[in-house]
């Protein structure tokens, strides 16, 4: 049920799912305090945000998104430099080619289940990500809730990840493409790439959540390598399961919002014959704890 903020006028549209709602009645490149208050208050209650039927340029985009927090600059791509260098708080995300040369980065192949830039000491907070070309029907965006997955657990398997730690894997983006400046294989004790707890404390809730970046190379610190496989592939087949996820189906115009802290997401393959463009921003975070 949609329920109305009567000081700002927007609604906000809970997806009926276990995360995600529409917030509708607002123009996102029109923002005060007060309505950008009852944003981050939903945001914070389901996890995942749509705004659809927006236009907005990058300094309007940007201008939103540093409401969230401080901006991140944009991961590179296989170049190691970013798509848009006088931009480089703006990520393009997309399969468009001109010239022979890729405008944005992940093409149009799966982009596994991951959680964006936990390869890094401090991740990103949030996302922001802008439709502007979108193939209809097609590169779904699927959204995990972490905290569900982690309370639906049974209560001994809780107690222990609380006291696990996990690396992930700096090599590789969700598309499974080498980054530059690494090598293609590594011992998960050599592996680049940060540590972080499997169960982080959201710093604004105080929910606890799973946190486990990505599948590939990951590797719970202190255990042999079998066993860590074989405690990552259970904590994997559990938090992707459908009664945590929500589906967003995307238009053009569309803006989606989510919280980096306590959500996964991957999205779907689609035709690289279809063009689909995207701009995100990341807003900067704390050290997961």
């Amino acid at each position: 049920m949609a329920t109305a903020q009567a000081d700002t006028g927007i609604r906000v549209t809970p997806s009926g799912d276990t995360l995600g709602a529409d917030i509708s009645g607002v123009d996102l490149s029109r923002m005060d305090d007060a309505l950008f208050g009852e944003i981050r208050r939903a945001w914070l209650d389901h996890l995942v945000l749509r705004f659809r039927g927006q236009t907005l340029d990058d300094d309007a985009l940007a201008d939103f998104s540093r409401r969230i927090g401080d901006l991140d600059m944009a991961p590179t791509g296989r170049t190691g430099r970013p798509f848009q260098p006088e931009r480089p708080e703006i990520a393009v995300i997309s399969n468009i080619v001109v010239d022979g040369k890729p405008v944005g980065s992940l093409g149009a192949g799966e982009a596994e289940w991951h959680t964006d830039m936990s390869y890094n000491d401090v991740p990103p907070d949030a996302s922001v990500l802008y439709g502007i070309e979108v193939p209809e029907g097609a590169g779904h965006t699927w959204f995990c809730n972490m905290y569900a997955a982690f309370e639906a657990l049974p209560a001994d398997m809780r107690a222990r990840l609380e006291t696990l730690t996990c690396k992930h894997d700096a090599t590789r983006n969700s598309t499974g493409e080498l980054r530059a400046g690494f090598d293609e294989h590594y011992t998960p004790e050599n592996l680049p790439g940060a540590v972080h707890p499997l169960v982080r404390t959201h710093p604004e809730t105080g929910r606890k959540a799973l946190f486990l970046g990505r599948r590939r190379n990951a590797y719970v610190m202190g255990v042999p390598v079998a066993e860590s496989d074989r405690l990552l592939d259970e904590l994997w087949a559990h938090a992707i399961k459908p009664e945590f996820c929500w589906v967003q189906h995307w238009r053009v115009g569309d803006v989606v919002m989510w919280d980096n802290r306590c959500t996964l997401h991957r999205r779907e393959p689609f035709d690289p014959a279809l063009r689909r463009r995207m701009h995100r921003t990341q807003i900067k975070g704390s050290r997961p704890y």
